[in-house]
């Protein structure tokens, strides 16, 4: 009949295509987690945890990493050490140094300062007055060094008290000593304002200068300092099992250049009794326990993450089960099996998106928090906040995956029975 509409006219107004839209699926999922907040927020618990300790071990990590090479800069990437490795055929001490070894070494380019140490053979008593028998002492464990006023600038070492050893000491042979914190301390001398003096066997050495902690010869801390020269003259040259070093602080990326130089520098006529040793590459080192911890943090992070994967799966699941009534009432409306999918599904992307903003909220404060306490530059990478958001939304997409096709799959017959 010419009045009647065309098959496929008829059949569209007969089964409208059902459609739905994202904003609406956006306002759905927003209410349905609105709903339930406590539930909300315990299912997001997991989620929230895994991804402030992801934000926050990847953070603290780079600030670490960023103080370990600032302090490497400064400390071991400007140290050159130069060991005496000349010995007699039948192994017997000896000192293949030059005199007044710092002036020598500060007249390279690039070196800072220098200055030589070496262990003395001492067997005498050390006190703070003479011992003629063998009377036992405070100070008979502390340890004897020769050493310059350079050894101690180039160790990085300052004194609390005194002005130390110059080179008037050194040339003339003067019998002064400068105390180790820790050797001060154990004589009972906390200053040298009284001008004390301290007994090694019963030599007398005037004390003029105690040292503070730190440096980088922490072996000094414990040890009684005297001129190399008077020290070598009365106690003899160092065993081969502990030979005299020198320690040269240098300028930022002149310490390998120095390393070559250092022995024609101090014995031209015999640089094979010398041995330098340039900075080792710590920043491999640092990497590769930087890599080993951070690998381990974000492992027990993605046991986290995991846990909040499950916690969302099981509160979507049981979403499901609570409201297959309405899912029928949907399909009976019209919904399709994929917008029934799709409205689970985004109600647990939700769930994590959201998990992962306060994750990255909470990790961001951690490093803050952690930095400001240890007086730390914190280090973050500007695009790193955003990681943890996405990672909320991929761990509640894979989630949701599951509950929500079971939620598709439920047939309307039997959902409408439940409603």
């Amino acid at each position: 009949m010419a009045g009647e509409a065309p098959a496929a006219h008829r059949s569209a107004l007969a089964a409208p295509r059902s459609g739905i839209r994202v904003a609406d699926l956006l306002r759905e999922g927003v209410a349905s987690v609105a709903a339930r907040p406590g539930r909300s927020i315990l299912t997001m618990t997991g989620t929230v945890l895994g991804c402030a300790a992801f934000l926050a071990i990847i953070g603290l990590t780079s600030t670490a990493s960023g103080q370990i090479t600032a302090q490497f800069n400064e400390l071991e990437a400007t140290s050159v050490t130069v060991v005496d490795t000349g010995v007699s055929e039948r192994g017997e001490p000896r000192y293949n140094f030059p005199e007044q070894v710092g002036p020598l070494m500060r007249g390279l380019n690039g070196v800072v300062d220098a200055g030589v140490y070496a262990s003395l053979n001492v067997s005498e008593t050390i006190a703070i007055r003479p011992q003629v028998d063998a009377e036992a002492s405070a100070g008979s464990s502390l340890a004897v060094y020769g050493g310059e006023p350079g050894t101690l600038a180039a160790a990085g070492v300052e004194l609390v008290s005194g002005n130390g050893m110059d080179e008037f000491h050194i040339q003339t042979r003067q019998p002064v000593a400068v105390l180790g914190f820790a050797a001060a301390a154990q004589l009972g001398i906390a200053s040298v304002v009284s001008q004390p003096t301290v007994f090694i066997g019963n030599r007398p050495y005037q004390v003029v200068g105690i040292l503070g902690q730190g440096g980088s010869l922490p072996e000094l801390g414990n040890a009684v300092i005297v001129p190399i020269g008077l020290g070598l003259e009365r106690y003899g040259p160092p065993s081969p099992a502990t030979p005299a070093h020198v320690l040269v602080r240098t300028d930022l990326g002149a310490a390998g250049l120095i390393a070559r130089q250092a022995a024609y520098r101090l014995r031209p006529d015999a640089p094979d009794l010398l041995d330098s040793i340039a900075p080792p590459d710590w920043s491999m080192i640092t990497d590769d326990v930087d890599t080993s911890v951070g690998t381990l943090l974000l492992a027990l992070a993605g046991i986290a993450l995991v846990i909040g994967c499950v916690a969302i799966a099981n509160t979507t699941l049981v979403a499901v089960m609570e409201r297959t009534g309405e899912i029928g009432l949907r399909q009976a409306l019209g919904a399709k099996r994929s917008h029934i999918l799709a409205q689970f599904l985004v109600e647990s992307v939700l769930l994590g998106a959201i998990g992962g903003l306060l994750g990255s909220a909470l990790g961001i404060a951690a490093v803050l928090i952690g930095s400001v306490s240890r007086s730390w530059t914190p280090v973050l990478e500007p695009a790193l906040p955003l990681a943890a958001p996405v990672v909320g939304i991929v761990v509640g997409a894979l989630a949701g995956l599951y509950p929500s096709w079971q939620a598709s799959r439920i047939p309307p017959a039997a959902a409408l029975q439940r409603v």
